[in-house]
């Protein structure tokens, strides 16, 4: 059975803030339209993987790969292939709906035709059409990460990244995201989304958890449980948690930094 060919790759990824060993020798590998769940808690190092990865941090040392294209060297040209959204809403809630997609259109060089049909397509995609015309600050969190998704799309990318985009959203809101975000992937766009929602874990293709920024370990949410033999995703994370501060007991090789 052929592999599908790889989106993102990185081998041994490695971040240090002075003593801060933030990321240490995390490797990844993800399919080309698939949505890779990167799961731990706050603090964990998902969000410094994921900007490392779309050019925004420079590792320390490891290497990686987006699109072919390294992550040394060509940060700057991936992240005109890839659509960035950050836990926290970052548009301009001054700016209405319209606006702001007019002003992203105006960063990503869209322009006529192309820009008036792609910020159509988007607005009916995420089900804000009626609401062009107000302000992005009055829009509840469900709504506003629906235009910050939006914006994030405007370019077309081939790879969505997505920093825990529904932290602080309800529940019905967080579901309808998710309809749109396997939407997208199954459209052919890759998909790296970090959570801590299980729920959410569930839906991915493929769970990476990672604690203390160390990678614990990777596969399918089934395999992960019928390899741990626990019943949720929970129990598996739990489970890997406590392997681990077994082996900083024991002395093992687990330990971080």
């Amino acid at each position: 059975m052929l592999q599908a060919p790889l989106a993102i790759s990185c081998e041994n990824l490695t971040k240090r803030f002075g003593s801060l060993l933030a990321v240490d020798r995390v490797s990844l590998s993800i399919p080309r339209g698939s949505i890779t769940g990167f799961l731990g808690p706050n603090g964990s190092g998902k969000s410094t993987v994921i900007r490392m990865l779309s050019g925004i941090l420079t590792p320390t040392s490891g290497s990686g790969q987006v699109l072919g294209l390294d992550i040394l060297t060509q940060s700057e040209t991936i992240k005109h292939h890839i659509g960035y959204m950050s836990q926290k809403f970052s548009l301009y809630e001054e700016l209405t709906v319209k606006e702001n997609l007019d002003f992203y259109a105006g960063i990503y060089g869209l322009k006529g035709k192309k820009a008036r049909e792609r910020k159509e397509e988007l607005i009916a995609m995420a089900g804000l059409a009626g609401r062009e015309k107000q302000a992005a600050g009055s829009l509840s969190g469900g709504w506003k990460q629906r235009l910050a998704l939006s914006c994030a799309l405007l370019h077309e990318p081939e790879i969505l990244i997505l920093d825990e985009p529904t932290a602080g959203v309800d529940p019905v809101s967080r579901r309808i995201f998710w309809e749109v975000i396997h939407g997208l992937a199954k459209e052919g766009i890759t998909v790296l989304v970090s959570t801590h929602y299980m729920d959410e874990a569930e839906t991915c293709d493929k769970i990476s958890f990672i604690f203390f920024g160390k990678l614990l370990t990777s596969g399918s949410p089934q395999e992960l449980r019928e390899q741990s033999g626990a019943a949720t995703l929970d129990d598996v994370f739990i489970q890997l948690v406590e392997s681990r501060d077994n082996g900083l007991l024991r002395g093992g090789d687990l330990s971080h930094g």
